[in-house]
């Protein structure tokens, strides 16, 4: 099938997703799915599969609705059957991220602390997976509607009451916690991921480029400088400090919740 040049202007677009003008609605969470008599050529899990990929291999600035239709062999008005606009596909192509992350139902009592740590180290892996996630997942801002999502968070919250904790605001509050630290952490490594990508250097030679400016800069804080004397030897290779880092900071947390929770 030959692509179709795009002609419906967003109005258009709007009408063939099932959305009026007048609705307004913001996401593709709250937006009705419509209805067919047909068989659509093309699925919403096929456009979201392909995107994904699309975003894996170019980025977020490759991503648009004519190259990805171009890609799929499809017109816009099979696309737009589905999706009002890019920022819907990027809603559901952040939920498909969510669904990779591995959320573990404790057998008991006691396996909530694990359940957490494999939770967290999940996490952190998909987002490292797709890093232009970095680009991306602060402007979703009804995210948390998505089905994963709202499946991660329920068995999160599961986990809490496996640990003993009742009070469902409470529960809510360790579990923001606990997420807050993955997301902020996983995303400022996916950032730089992908400025290293487009540097075409490895980690160890984007490292030692930079120290000498770093040791410069420390001259004269005298804890900086001696922190970054240790890692002007080399003894540490940067990804598996970055995996340390992110497992003291993670027990950190987690520490910290068991003390909250008493256990």
């Amino acid at each position: 099938m030959a692509v179709e040049e795009r002609t419906d202007t967003p109005a258009d677009a709007a009408k063939a997703a099932g959305q009026t003008a007048d609705e307004g609605f913001p996401s593709v969470w709250t937006r009705p799915r419509r209805r067919r008599r047909e068989q659509p050529a093309l699925s919403r899990d096929q456009i979201v599969a392909e995107a994904l990929a699309l975003l894996d291999s170019d980025g977020v600035e490759a991503l648009s609705m004519r190259k990805l239709g171009a890609r799929l062999k499809a017109g816009a008005t099979s696309m737009y059957s589905h999706v009002a606009n890019k920022e819907e596909l990027i809603e559901l192509v952040v939920d498909e991220v969510f669904g990779e992350i591995d959320v573990p139902e404790p057998a008991g009592p006691d396996d909530w602390r694990p359940a957490l740590e494999r939770l967290a180290h999940s996490f952190r892996d998909a987002i490292l997976r797709h890093p232009w996630m970095a680009s991306v997942l602060g402007e979703v801002g009804m995210s948390y509607l998505g089905p994963n999502m709202m499946r991660l968070s329920d068995r999160v919250l599961g986990i809490f009451e496996a640990a003993g904790c009742d009070d469902v605001e409470a529960a809510d509050t360790y579990s923001s916690t606990l997420i807050a630290f993955v997301l902020g952490t996983a995303l400022t490594e996916a950032a730089y991921l992908t400025t290293l990508a487009r540097s075409g250097r490895t980690e160890e030679e984007w490292a030692a480029s930079v120290r000498p400016a770093m040791t410069a800069a420390a001259e004269q804080f005298p804890r900086l400088r001696k922190r970054y004397a240790i890692l002007a030897t080399g003894a540490q290779e940067v990804e598996s400090t970055r995996g340390s880092a992110f497992d003291q900071g993670l027990a950190c947390v987690i520490d910290g919740i068991a003390v909250r929770l008493g256990v």
